[in-house]
Formats: structure tokens, C-alpha cells, sequence
């Protein structure tokens, strides 16, 4: 099997109202703000998953900062879940400043069939910056509906790039301890946090914690994957291309070049992701 952890779609009446969303979503300006920036529908997806052998794909939310766009985002991300339910799997987006407001959405969509949560971003969203950050209420919520949750990671060093932010390890590992008991993803990689799994304390609160590998060829040599295996286990890497920043032919060359076994691969690549949503075997798409 094979699953995509990590891929991001958006209503196609966003491209006509472009210009409007830039005014109003700091995330979507920070995202979309040069003409070149990618937007894909679920068909767009669908296309490139079958293209590539791919069976799943886990559809997830921005860290949008306007809960109109929130919404609007979340509602498409669930019909287009509803309309493919064996191939689409719905992460919708909440900002935790919204107080009850997020956590009404949570719910609303929890019961609409939404599978986790994310890709929260606390730098355009700005919650990081609440001291101390809204979590714990969120943290609640997931929990008391066995929602997964999804955040982007930043790495502290290296170079720039649109969106990466200052999630670094030492405000993952918070974000870790807050949603005890959740599911967490890390996205690309975890900002580098699984390389400080040798020290024992961290090692232990990574329990329950998956590190994605959207967009990693655009960040590290293939070799991070043996690396990061040996560091936290294959059991604990979902192959991921942060869709459609990231086509499919790149990242899985990627992950072939990565120095692992075929057992390791083939739980990278689906086995992890299928045991982690429960996902039933799917034939081979065309």
C-alpha cells in the first residue's frame, strides 16, 4: 500500500478570488501571494495519485488565520472526502486564538468524518505568540475524538523559504507534551527534532509522534531517511510530498535513494499510515 501523509487541496473558486484572500488570510498571503504558486483540486490529486500508484492521501487544512476561509476550506475538504472515502483522508484547519469558536468547528466536522487535525502553523497564526499558547482546550478536544493532529515543523538552521517559520524542536517538544495521548505529525521531518532523539528524555516523549517527510528533497540529501530510521524506528516515518509543491516521481525517488531495506520502505511508504488510520487494503489504482 502506499500513502501519502501529507498533501493540500483547495476549492477551485480560490483562483478567481485570489486577490481577495491575500487581503484577508495571512497564511494564504504568505503562501499564494506569487502567481506561480500552486493550487490543486481534489481531481488534480486523484490524477497524480493514480499516476503513481499511490492508494491514500491524507488531505489536510492550512494554517489559515480568516475562519471564513477556515471554513470554507474545511467544508470542501470534507465533501471531496465524502465523495472519495476510499482514497481521500480529511484533515481540516483550525486557529487555537479562536477559543470556542475552534473548538465548535472541531466538533462540527469531527462528526462530518474529519480524521485529524491541521496543518496547524503557529507562526501566521500567531498563537505561539500567546503566553501561554491556547492548547490545552484543543489538546481536549482531539483527544475526546480521536483525532490526530498535524503540525508544521521548521528546522532552526538552514536556508530560508516561503512558510518555514520558526516551529523549531524546543516548541515541538511543548506542542508534544500538551497533546498527550494525540497522534501527532510532524511535518518535514520534524524541523530535525528526531535528531535529538538520542537523549533519552526526548527519545520517551516521542512516544505517539510521526515524522512526515513532506517536501523533503527540497531540505535534505535522500540520506535522512536512514539516518531518521536509526534515530526513532521506520515505524515512526510516513512518506509524505506536501502535495502539489512536490510531485510524486521526486519524492519517491527520494525515498528509493534513501538507504533503506524494503521491509523499512514498505512501512515508510504505506505501512505506518495504514496501521495509523485503520486504512483497509486498496487495489492498485490504474
Amino acid at each position: 500500500m502506499r500513502v501519502d501523509a501529507h498533501t493540500h487541496i483547495l476549492p477551485p473558486r480560490l483562483k478567481e478570488e485570489r486577490a481577495h484572500w491575500l487581503q484577508r488570510d495571512r497564511t494564504f498571503a504568505d503562501l499564494f501571494a506569487s502567481p506561480r504558486s500552486q493550487m490543486a483540486t481534489a481531481e488534480n490529486l486523484l490524477t497524480a495519485m493514480d499516476e503513481a500508484g499511490m492508494h491514500w492521501a491524507v488531505v489536510a487544512g492550512m494554517g489559515w488565520t480568516d475562519p471564513a476561509l477556515a471554513r470554507l476550506c474545511n467544508d470542501y475538504i470534507l465533501e471531496v472526502s465524502a465523495r472519495w472515502p476510499d482514497r481521500l483522508i480529511p484533515f481540516i484547519s483550525v486557529n487555537p486564538l479562536w477559543g470556542d469558536d475552534a473548538l465548535r468547528e472541531v466538533e462540527r466536522c469531527a462528526r462530518a468524518g474529519a480524521r485529524g487535525v491541521g496543518e496547524l502553523h503557529p507562526d501566521p497564526q500567531g498563537w505561539w505568540q500567546a503566553v501561554p499558547p491556547p492548547l490545552d482546550a484543543l489538546a481536549e478536544v482531539l483527544r475526546k475524538h480521536r483525532l490526530a493532529l498535524l503540525v508544521h515543523a521548521s528546522e532552526p538552521v538552514g536556508h530560508l523559504y516561503p512558510g518555514k517559520g520558526k516551529t523549531t524542536p524546543d516548541r515541538l517538544m511543548h506542542i508534544r507534551r500538551v497533546f498527550s495521548g494525540v497522534p501527532l505529525l510532524l511535518a518535514h521531518f520534524g524541523g530535525g527534532l528526531p535528531f535529538y532523539a538520542l537523549m533519552p528524555e526526548v527519545s520517551e516523549a516521542l512516544q505517539e509522534t510521526f515524522f512526515d517527510s513532506s517536501a523533503s528533497p527540497f531540505l535534505y540529501r535522500p540520506q535522512v531517511y536512514r539516518r531518521v530510521v536509526d534515530l526513532v524506528g521506520a515505524e515512526r516515518i510516513l512518506f509524505a510530498t506536501d502535495f502539489p509543491l512536490l510531485g510524486y516521481a521526486r519524492a519517491l525517488r527520494h525515498l528509493e535513494e534513501g538507504g533503506l531495506t524494503p521491509q523499512e520502505q514498505a512501512l515508510v511508504l504505506g505501512g505506518n499510515a495504514q496501521r495509523l488510520f485503520g486504512l483497509a487494503e486498496a487495489p492498485r489504482p490504474a
